[in-house]
């Protein structure tokens, strides 16, 4: 999703990278859950977290689509985010004592948070959002750390191919302005990077490969 503001606005005015230390440590949450609040439709979810909550869960894509996750057009594409329920907006994942009921498998923005994804060049960096989170005294952490996935760098990867991939087919329907041409490759992209199974024993990485080859070839972009 890509965000109309000025960067300076809203962070401590660097960027950052994985190996870099930022004041994003909390030093063990102490549950306010005020992240987990509220969000709207702006935690959005990527592959890479559909195959990490399959595989945590046990549940289908169209099983979470009933309850936890919901879809959403971004920027002219089709994507998953994570609902939120009742009179206080609360992600569906978030228990009654106010813990995230699967931070082990928690999507790649809530282990960001407070930190977001800056693009530019074909290329992202870190900076840390400073209006977010009420915890005060933050201690400086490593990036790496932060996030907590393993094989930071093959992950960076990832996210780069993901996001100007869907850059990529953004400006293409863009270009063609056709509404059946922007129907049928939201339901093929939806099917084939969503709700396609991922087969969470196996790693992640080979799979998204291949996809990402079917979804190049079906848009027409090269590489």
């Amino acid at each position: 999703m890509k965000r109309q503001v000025d960067i300076r606005e809203i962070s401590d005015g660097k960027l950052y990278g994985a190996g870099d230390m930022v004041k994003a440590d909390t030093g063990g949450c102490a549950g306010c859950s005020a992240c987990c609040r509220g969000m709207g439709n702006s935690v959005i979810l990527d592959p890479y977290d559909i195959w990490r909550l399959e595989g945590a869960l046990g549940l289908t894509f169209e099983q979470l689509l009933e309850d936890k996750l919901e879809l959403q057009v971004v920027d002219g594409i089709i994507l998953p985010n994570l609902r939120m329920t009742g009179p206080e907006e609360a992600c569906a994942f978030l228990t009654g004592e106010g813990r995230c009921g699967i931070h082990s498998a928690r999507p790649g923005v809530c282990r960001l948070f407070p930190l977001g994804r800056y693009y530019e060049g074909r290329d992202f960096r870190y900076f840390l959002q400073v209006h977010e989170c009420p915890r005060e005294n933050r201690a400086k952490v490593k990036v790496r750390k932060w996030i907590d996935t393993p094989g930071i760098g093959v992950y960076e990867d990832y996210i780069r191919q993901w996001h100007y991939f869907l850059e990529d087919v953004e400006a293409i329907l863009e270009r063609d302005g056709s509404e059946e041409l922007r129907r049928q490759v939201n339901l093929f992209l939806l099917k084939l990077f969503f709700a396609q199974p991922w087969e969470t024993e196996k790693d992640f990485y080979p799979q998204f490969a291949e996809r990402l080859r079917q979804g190049k070839q079906y848009a027409g972009i090269a590489g």
